[in-house]
């Protein structure tokens, strides 16, 4: 039988992000005292000032600390149970999944982490993508120089793999660039019959933190696959166009 425990989590890394503000309000839903970190490199970006707030306003609590302060980082960490890193890694965007390496030194340093859940992952299985091309390919290196990092500290972790999420890959019919749907014509890759995993981000982040409550988790790959949810980009096509009443051009 697994029994509710209530842990205190850090949100360390990315906690104002897409899907670390997520994360952060799935974890005070569920009842768990909740640390953002609140970083002074935030500077003048006036909106992610107003979501740290907010988190505050909730039951939050902020943490002071830089990753150009290891001590104000070892600190932060004292102050938990789990930790929880949300940092945005995609290529055209910001990108600083290197970072996660201060917070990995800081863990080995503090001794008090029961689980690293969650290096900044969340989407595809890093496992599987030796095979990845550029230009996304940049990623998944960096993230498994993150991951050799933790497992060579023998931090214990949990990794969270949702495959593709919703927002980015459903709503545009999969058309990379874009997150709006074609009009006229679509670009099927291949086929288009291969399947994938479409998850909605604010079930990854339920799911992320339901996840510490078991222990069969620990040192693990969590796999999110809902059943519907599988499906090939052809179908999701088909589902666009039976909603709009429109046949897209197949290019």
């Amino acid at each position: 039988m697994i029994y509710r425990r209530i842990y205190r989590i850090f949100s360390s890394l990315g906690g104002t992000g897409y899907i670390g503000r997520r994360i952060v309000k799935a974890s005070l839903a569920q009842g768990h005292p909740t640390f953002v970190l609140q970083r002074p490199e935030i500077g003048l970006d006036i909106e992610k000032l107003q979501i740290l707030l907010s988190f505050k306003v909730k039951g939050a609590t902020l943490l002071e600390g830089s990753f150009k302060d290891h001590k104000s980082l070892v600190e932060a960490v004292k102050k938990v149970d789990v930790v929880i890193s949300a940092m945005s890694g995609v290529f055209f965007r910001s990108h600083n999944l290197l970072l996660q390496l201060k917070l990995v030194e800081a863990i080995k340093e503090a001794g008090n982490i029961k689980s690293l859940e969650w290096p900044s992952e969340f989407g595809m299985d890093l496992a599987r993508m030796g095979d990845a091309l550029e230009l996304g390919r940049v990623t998944f290196d960096e993230k498994m120089v993150v991951r050799k990092a933790i497992e060579e500290a023998n931090i214990p972790h949990t990794y969270v793999s949702a495959n593709c999420f919703g927002a980015f890959f459903v709503g545009n019919l999969s058309q990379m660039g874009v997150l709006i749907p074609p009009t006229e014509k679509v670009c099927l890759y291949g086929d288009g019959n291969v399947k994938a995993v479409f998850v909605d981000e604010d079930d990854i982040a339920t799911y992320t933190i339901k996840t510490i409550d078991d222990p069969r988790t620990l040192n693990k790959t969590i796999y999110i696959r809902p059943t519907e949810n599988i499906l090939s980009q052809r179908q999701i096509v088909e589902i666009w166009e039976k909603l709009t009443g429109k046949e897209l051009r197949k290019v």
